[in-house]
């Protein structure tokens, strides 16, 4: 079967008419040319030894041209059957078009099985050749020629396909588009006996073209049967003067959750953050030894009242193991221990998963669970799944308790019971001296933002502008700088919100999470970002556009991501002039 080259659509690609376009696009893919819904028959007009042509009266320019041989006016097979939306089959050497067969090892043709003259076919450079006579025939076509013997139309219908198959369609808004102006695509297609369309194979498609060219999109669907509909293609030109460039394209039309280009992200000032009084309460953190491989306590403290709790931990004890917080009752009386919210990721090997999905999690979670502890009882706040070696868990919980507990986070294989009496004999397991645990003041950091002059960044988790947690590892009585700050909820106020446009800018790396914000009447959650990962700072992820003035953000920095991170103020108000146009219509 004919392959266009790659070579061959950068040649022709800057002088094609819009048939050839699609011609070539659905060369390259092996398919029948379908530029727009079939309007009866095809006429194409062609001069022997000429590239230009015409296809029902719209310039065409084809790769390679019709020849003068031996008498017969010959066509290239393959590309005048995309062009005349044919459908081209090849089984063992075999070239079948309507009623005709090549034999192409032996330049031989049928015609519904009888032999044809010698002469009929050839083979030129590669490209295989069919006397334009015989395809007429071949197609229950025309063939006519004008005064000067050297012009020919053949005409003839489109092939009528499989009647069970979906039909692809599709429009968009206009034919001609600035640079960085929307697209709207509307699609349409349907099934003949309304089969449900199951996929769609989209080919050139984007929702803005930045740079000036003619550009072809093609469209397949596949119902529910299998069956799949010959490809539908549009072209456009896109051409004078931008109304929008990458960034300011995004600042109006990106989704919470899309990444879009800034390269100058890292220069923005940074506005400045006012701490303000707000809950306070301690945050254990649980992270070293943070691949134990022996069963043990990983962490040990003491709480009364509200604490948050964070263990990120991967089983190295080469079985199957669970991860457990364990609550005992050190008071005289019973005491309520009560779960606030709860997140977790368990059992994954992805770690780049451990974090986003907690903080999903926690977003989402009601809590509301209780536990009623007598006096020396203990009981597990939290239990994983079994993991298996090399797996792991990251949990966040936010407690409240009506007394004083003692709260253990145990790494134990599976085949041991969390009771008492395994876990008073079970050793007290060493820092790695990689990772961090300790009892950390602070578990909330609430501050207030004034925006003024935008675009400017807030730095969230450097150790700078945003100061390290301080605490301590109480089995060790070290101290401890908790870097990035994980497990911390910064309560943010910002206040001159309406208007603009918010992001997060990972500085560290890697960084996948999530984001809950309050916005007047709206509530939403929202994953940073909405797939993949945001890696480069000049790739920001976009978190929302408020509608009111003031806007409350939640934010805590991911487990298993890098920090620091930025987020970042944009001014997205529509202006006129450049960037003045915006299209809402999505459908």
């Amino acid at each position: 079967m004919f392959v266009c080259s790659l070579s061959a659509r950068q040649l022709f690609s800057r002088t094609l008419g819009r048939s050839s376009r699609l011609l070539l696009a659905a060369l390259a893919l092996g398919l029948t040319a379908a530029p727009a819904a079939a309007l009866g028959a095809v006429q194409f007009t062609f001069t022997t030894d000429q590239t230009a042509a015409a296809l029902n009266g719209e310039a065409a320019q084809l790769l390679v041209p019709p020849r003068l041989l031996k008498g017969r006016t010959m066509l290239p097979l393959h590309e005048t059957a995309a062009l005349l939306g044919q459908k081209v089959s090849e089984v063992e050497g075999q070239i079948q078009l309507g009623r005709l067969t090549v034999d192409r090892a032996r330049n031989a043709a049928l015609l519904a099985g009888t032999p044809q003259p010698e002469g009929s076919v050839a083979t030129l450079d590669g490209t295989l050749y069919v006397s334009a006579r015989l395809l007429a025939e071949a197609l229950n076509g025309h063939l006519s020629v004008d005064e000067s013997g050297r012009t020919l139309t053949l005409t003839a219908l489109r092939e009528g396909g499989n009647p069970l198959a979906p039909q692809a369609r599709f429009s968009t808004d206009k034919t001609s588009y600035a640079p960085g102006e929307r697209v709207i695509f509307t699609e349409y297609a349907f099934d003949p006996d309304g089969a449900d369309i199951v996929s769609r194979k989209w080919q050139g498609r984007q929702d803005v073209y930045f740079q000036p060219g003619t550009y072809t999109v093609t469209l397949q669907v596949t119902n529910s049967r299998g069956l799949q509909s010959a490809p539908f293609s549009r072209t456009f030109r896109v051409e004078g003067p931008p109304v929008d460039t990458p960034l300011s394209y995004a600042l109006k039309y990106a989704e919470p959750g899309d990444r879009f280009p800034d390269p100058l992200v890292s220069g923005y000032p940074a506005v400045t953050a006012v701490p303000v009084a707000g809950p306070s309460y301690p945050l254990l953190f649980s992270d070293s030894p943070e691949a134990p491989t022996q069963s043990g306590v990983l962490y040990q403290d003491s709480v009364a009242g509200r604490a948050r709790l964070l263990a990120y931990h991967l089983n190295a004890l080469g079985q199957p193991a669970r991860l457990y917080v364990l609550a005992r009752n050190l008071e005289g009386r019973p005491v309520e221990v009560r779960t606030e919210r709860l997140g977790e990721t368990a059992p994954t090997r992805i770690e780049g998963l451990l974090g986003q999905v907690t903080l999903l999690d926690y977003f989402a979670s009601t809590g509301g669970q209780v536990l009623t502890l007598a006096p020396g009882q203990s009981a597990a706040v939290y239990a994983s799944p079994t993991l298996g070696p090399g797996s792991g868990a990251n949990v966040m919980q936010d407690l409240s308790t009506t007394g004083r507990v003692e709260l253990t986070f145990v790494m134990l294989e599976e085949a041991l019971p969390p009771t008492a009496q395994v876990i008073q004999q079970l050793p007290y397991l060493p820092p790695d001296g990689k990772h961090q645990r300790g009892t950390f003041p602070g578990a909330v950091r609430s501050l207030r933002v004034n925006l003024t002059a935008l675009p400017a960044r807030l730095v969230i988790g450097d150790g700078q502008l945003d100061p390290a947690l301080v605490g301590t590892d109480v089995l060790t009585g070290r101290p401890q700088r908790l870097l990035g700050n994980y497990g911390v909820l910064y309560d943010l106020e910002v206040t001159g919100a309406g208007g603009t446009a918010i992001a997060l800018s990972p500085r560290g790396g890697l960084y996948r999470g999530a984001m809950h914000i309050e916005d007047g009447p709206i509530t939403q959650t929202i994953k940073l970002p909405r797939t993949g990962n945001a890696l480069t700072p000049d790739q920001p992820v976009l978190l929302w556009r408020p509608q009111s003035d003031r806007l409350n953000i939640d934010f805590v920095p991911a487990s298993g991501s890098n920090l620091p991170v930025s987020l970042v103020f944009y001014r997205a108000q529509v202006r006129s002039g450049f960037g003045g146009v915006w299209k809402t219509y999505q459908p």
